[in-house]
């Protein structure tokens, strides 16, 4: 496994990468299809929103897009769990390592959302 790295925009840049990777082998079937869409939009939103919040008009706006970012990768750990259980793909061990990344960018977020509504109050 390579080091993780703590740059959020470089993890975040990763995580949409690794999510194409996965959309990429799933199943072309109406399900596969399906899934695949949902997955390709929710998993790689983070990474434009968390640019979309460092150029926030406000600190409640900067507050609004880390929310939007936290409720898509919310959405993309049910996708992938749902990938792991049907299974969707030939391997579906192999994303325990993006459920875990997907676990901890849950944990960043939920942190910097509580840490800006401090600073707001």
């Amino acid at each position: 496994m390579k080091k993780q790295t703590y740059d959020l925009e470089e993890r975040l840049l990763e995580y949409s990468v690794r999510i194409i990777k996965i959309v990429a082998q799933l199943p072309n079937t109406r399900t596969g299809n399906h899934v695949a869409t949902q997955l390709l939009r929710s998993g790689t939103s983070p990474y434009p929103n968390h640019g979309e919040a460092q150029a926030a008009e406000s600190p409640k706006d900067f507050i609004h897009k880390l929310r939007i970012s936290l409720k898509e990768l919310r959405e993309t750990q049910r996708w992938l769990k749902l990938i792991q259980r049907v299974p969707l793909i030939k391997k579906p061990e192999l994303l325990d390592d993006i459920l875990k990344e997907t676990e901890e960018l849950i944990k960043i977020f939920v942190t910097s959302i509580k840490t800006a509504e401090k600073k707001g109050k």
